[in-house]
């Protein structure tokens, strides 16, 4: 058997492995070195593949796909800095948990440290971020080796699922020639296996629950709580809304939910849910008359700044963390209890037992009466000139059931916590909250956008610029998103810290305008522009926009100091009128 056939049969076997262990999509950035996986994943009859230049943006844009359809994507690239391009998207997956195949041609060993071109150290490249590391072997067509290379591509789908999902890394020595020939027969198959056996290492994972005596034993130690705290941070789990709501019911407790929680938006009962939390929790007064006696919380820590704040006031408080395989994300330091768990199958084990004893219903009452008073001031008002917290506003208004609203860090996901609150429409709100930077956002936000779902991207103008070679995803597959971008030239976020008060420096190092006319970057890529003035404009432009194929820029200009000026102005009126009550 010569070369070529080798290449050909191996590669074959490890792609048609990941597609009967669930893999439907691959982003290919194109090299040279990559050629067997790039034009044997192309040849596949079932896999739809993405080829995006960049393999930053093309590890983000796989990342937005993933997060959308909660299963693996694949990414492929060829060998040196290639690779290393993908390490930021890498970061991410890992803490935000979104399953990546990172698929890295190299070069074969003998090329390996002598100099050759395009050859760096890719062993271990990302260090400990991917959940799994393997050297696949050199391509070879025999019945052990396809085995070999088949129970390698099932073992990587699989360790991308496992627990807590997040990327795994797969490294491909490969020596030229590299062109596969696809005129060979039977080349998706292992010969020496019977067809229907095909899928070396089907696996079957249960999930993780507690015993009937654990749910006894954490019963009995919420027993004497009255007033407890169930808390909502970023997870995508869609069965989750509707447990912990029917939960907190029958609790009478509060649960403060992040926007990320997917617990703001959908069909399920939001009467005890308090989305305002981050407003009136800004005021030191308020959080220490709202001590709890304990807090569960579910998923990630939640954006809001004011909330941790909470948290590190009320360290004695009993803290009981859920999360549905492992992890201690718990950044206060505070004693903690994890319960590792799956969250939904925890809430109706709860529900089936007997509920807590006595509960203090002025406890729920008055977190409903100070989050309708916020949410009152934070609605109200009609500004001349359009504000941040009112395109958020103004986007809960118009945005289409079933669609996905992807935000971006730092001042964009911040509005949102503040400004979206509940609704019935089925929103779901995605953002990459694992490392929390600015890079790669437009890439994700097209990524999920692929996917065929309606999709809006909130983003400020420095992450918009960051990444605006993402754009070409969407003009190449002539992708449908509409991108709401806040431009308040700068970074606006650095206007709400103590870094603002130094104004010798502020701009050059925080402020850092860009005067950028976005309008001609958008036009290049092909994409419809418009600038809404006022909250009423924006929910036209909005309307519209969903109905026109392609890519669609709105941009709203706003001022960074007079934005400060006017959050503050509805933070304070909130806390005086909830202070004012207490004293009344």
């Amino acid at each position: 058997m010569d070369h070529i056939e080798n290449l050909t049969r191996y590669t074959a076997n490890v792609i048609d492995e990941f597609v009967k262990n669930g893999v439907t999509d691959v982003v290919i950035s194109p090299g040279s070195r990559s050629t067997p996986l790039a034009l044997t994943f192309t040849e596949h009859p079932d896999i739809k593949e993405w080829v995006v230049i960049d393999e930053r943006s093309a590890a983000f844009f796989a990342m937005g796909i993933a997060k959308q359809l909660d299963r693996p994507v694949a990414l492929v690239c060829t060998s040196g800095t290639a690779a290393a391009n993908y390490f930021p998207a890498i970061v991410e997956a890992y803490y935000s948990r979104v399953p990546l195949i990172v698929l890295t041609a190299d070069r074969p060993h003998e090329l390996r440290d002598v100099g050759a071109p395009q050859a760096i150290e890719q062993l271990k490249l990302y260090g400990d971020y991917p959940k799994w590391f393997h050297e696949m072997a050199l391509p070879e067509a025999t019945p052990n080796m396809l085995s070999y290379a088949r129970n390698k591509a099932a073992r990587a789908v699989y360790m991308a699922n496992e627990g807590n999902p997040g990327p795994v890394h797969l490294n491909f020595p490969f020596r030229e020639p590299l062109t596969p020939d696809f005129t060979l027969e039977n080349i998706w198959e292992n010969p020496a296996m019977p067809t229907e056996l095909q899928p070396v290492s089907s696996v079957m994972d249960g999930e993780k629950y507690l015993s009937e005596q654990q749910i006894e034993l954490l019963n009995q130690k919420l027993a004497d709580g009255k007033k407890g705290l169930i808390v909502c941070g970023p997870q995508t789990d869609k069965r989750f809304a509707q447990a912990i709501t029917e939960l907190a019911l029958k609790w009478k407790l509060p649960v403060l939910a992040d926007p990320l929680s997917q617990v703001r938006a959908g069909s399920h009962e939001k009467d005890h849910v308090i989305e305002a939390y981050d407003a009136f929790l800004r005021n030191k007064t308020i959080r220490k008359q709202l001590e709890p006696d304990y807090i569960i919380r579910f998923g990630a820590m939640p954006v809001s700044k004011a909330y941790l704040f909470y948290v590190k006031e009320h360290a004695q408080v009993k803290q009981y963390i859920v999360e549905g395989s492992s992890g201690y994300r718990e950044p206060t330091g505070n004693s903690t209890e994890f319960i590792f768990a799956d969250p939904v199958m925890l809430c109706r084990a709860i529900q089936s037992t007997s509920s807590i004893n006595e509960v203090d219903l002025s406890w729920l009452n008055r977190w409903q009466e100070m989050n309708l008073i916020s949410k009152k001031h934070l609605l109200s008002g009609k500004e001349s000139a359009i504000t941040e917290g009112e395109v958020v506003r103004g986007l809960c208004e118009v945005i289409p059931d079933e669609s996905t609203l992807y935000v971006g860090n730092s001042m964009a996901i911040r509005d949102v916590d503040t400004f979206f609150m509940t609704t019935p429409k089925r929103v779901r709100i995605l953002a990459n909250r694992g490392a929390n930077g600015i890079d790669g956002v437009v890439s994700s936000g097209i990524g999920a956008a692929a996917t065929g779902k309606t999709v809006t991207l909130l983003i400020g103008d420095l992450s918009f610029f960051h990444d605006m070679n993402g754009l070409l995803a969407a003009k190449h597959y002539k992708l449908n998103i509409t991108i709401l971008l806040v431009n308040n030239n700068g970074g606006g976020i650095f206007s709400f810290l103590p870094q603002s008060n130094d104004k010798r420096h502020f701009e050059a190092l925080f402020g850092t305008p860009v005067d950028i006319e976005f309008k001609k970057a958008i036009e290049m890529y092909g994409g419809e522009y418009a600038q809404a003035m006022t909250e009423d404009q924006l929910k036209d432009l909005l309307a519209a926009s969903y109905q026109h194929e392609g890519l669609s820029v709105i941009e709203i200009k706003t001022d960074r100091t007079e934005n400060v000026t006017w959050h503050r102005e509805k933070w304070n009126a909130i806390e005086q009128e909830i202070l004012q009550d207490w004293d009344g």
